[in-house]
């Protein structure tokens, strides 16, 4: 194939599309699949058991399918998936899973920048930005659209919601509501993201109901029980309402 460069090693078991272009030095395992459009550059390494979509990007150095760094791996078959149209920057790292069969996602179209890490048995939604050197532990989840800035540090098991906005440098030990800002050593919710609510066309009545969510949940002095009560009864029960209470009600870390 003319466009896969003469340097590049490609083990005869890897599943490739015939446009995939392939630059110097890649190394690509037995066991990789890559789907149409896709531009490796220079010196990427894809291995394990690990499925990359059509029209990605990956730049010099991304390593992406590597065995878990989870000490209790004991063997097995585990997985990495990247989606359609995902950019993997340079020296992105994503990992395969710790437990049998388990798989490490990332989703569609998303922006994984320079030295970001995603570790074992992470669930990246669609449409997520992660800035420059943030790091994401094992089993973090981040549902779609979320944005995470540079520097920030997820403690593992926490949960990410859609279109949250988490801060430079912040430290996440609990999990971060969905259409929150969230920033801090010592995270804490500032306030609804109005930006990015209306980037993504999320109507002034919805915004309007999630700013009434967030003044009960963070301004009134009530108790979480309390907060998701009144809001129950007194903010209209629009989609991204429900989905705002259900987050706190499914957490299992807490909520920042």
């Amino acid at each position: 194939m003319s466009n896969i460069h003469p340097t590049a090693i490609i083990n005869a078991g890897a599943e490739i599309a015939a446009d995939v272009v392939i630059g110097p030095y890649c190394v690509i395992g037995q066991h990789v699949k890559i789907g149409a459009g896709t531009v490796l550059q220079s010196h990427v390494v894809v291995d394990g058991h690990t499925t990359i979509g059509q029209n990605c990007q990956l730049f010099p150095f991304a390593c992406i399918g590597m065995k878990t760094q989870d000490l209790k791996f004991a063997g097995g078959v585990t997985y990495a998936e990247v989606g359609d149209g995902t950019v993997l920057r340079e020296f992105s790292t994503i990992h395969t899973g710790t437990k049998e069969g388990e798989v490490t996602k990332v989703g569609r179209k998303c922006l994984i920048m320079a030295y970001c890490h995603i570790a074992h048995g992470c669930v990246v939604g669609n449409e997520v930005i992660m800035s420059n050197s943030a790091q994401l532990a094992g089993e973090v989840k981040v549902e779609d659209c979320a944005i995470i800035a540079g520097m920030t540090g997820v403690h593992q098991f926490c949960r990410i919601g859609t279109l949250a906005m988490i801060g430079g440098a912040s430290k996440i030990r609990q999990d971060c509501p969905p259409y929150m800002i969230v920033e801090g050593e010592d995270a804490k919710v500032v306030g609804p993201n109005i930006v990015g609510l209306q980037r993504h066309n999320i109507p002034a009545e919805n915004r309007t109901a999630l700013k009434e969510a967030y003044r009960l949940l963070y301004r009134e002095g009530l108790n979480r029980s309390q907060a998701l009560e009144r809001i129950k009864y007194e903010v209209p029960d629009l989609p991204e309402v429900r989905h705002l209470v259900a987050f706190y009600q499914q957490s299992t870390r807490g909520v920042t």
